[in-house]
């Protein structure tokens, strides 16, 4: 394996923890869209969907135990930010482990993606990423975090959504407009869709 630079992770580094995961699924199964975590090709697709090599500023929203998250530091580049909101005191706790300067481990409410940002003096970030599930939210909630989405992205921003079910474009489609983008990933467990908006200019 080819040798990599200071600031990124190998793909014998990824730690998914699966038990962790399925920890937290009992623990907060309304918070957590599957019990096993996301697959290397699912990952691979949201990298593509989001085209994290060139982005500068970055969101996840439910990074869970940080599998995805630390795959996506892999794509970003050295003076890049990435930025986590989760929920659960769990999930919260396990993404303390990654070390990279880069990353920024925050608890708390998707629908207050503005506030967060502000508090970490983050700009508009380029991308917005979401591994939260959309069909477990109550309507009020889900509307408020896309509103909270699509208020906090640059200007031809993206948001990538990966969802089981399809309830997140009943929710994003109204405000941001239709999916650029929707593709369906079998190889993982549950199959799922990654879905792409972009931010429009007011």
């Amino acid at each position: 394996m080819a040798e990599e630079s200071g600031w990124a992770k190998s793909e014998s580094n990824r730690k998914t923890n699966p038990g962790a995961f399925l920890r937290g699924f009992l623990r907060e199964p309304s918070q957590v869209g599957s019990i096993i975590p996301s697959s290397r090709f699912l990952e691979q697709r949201i990298v593509e969907a989001a085209d994290l090599s060139a982005a500068r500023r970055v969101v996840e929203l439910g990074p869970g135990t940080g599998g995805t998250t630390r795959t996506f530091l892999q794509h970003l580049g050295p003076d890049a930010r990435l930025l986590s909101i989760e929920l659960s005191p769990h999930f919260h706790e396990l993404l303390d482990e990654i070390d990279d300067p880069r990353f920024i481990n925050c608890q708390g409410s998707a629908e207050h993606l503005a506030d967060i940002l502000a508090q970490h003096g983050m700009e508009k970030p380029d991308v917005v990423i979401s591994g939260i599930p959309f069909s477990k939210m109550p309507p009020a909630v889900a509307t408020r975090v896309v509103q909270a989405v699509n208020g906090s992205l640059a200007t031809g921003g993206r948001f990538v959504a990966y969802q089981f079910r399809r309830d997140v474009a009943g929710y994003t489609d109204p405000i941001m407009g239709a999916p650029v983008g929707c593709t369906l990933e079998l190889r993982n467990i549950p199959p799922m869709r990654v879905y792409s908006w972009y931010r429009k200019p007011d």
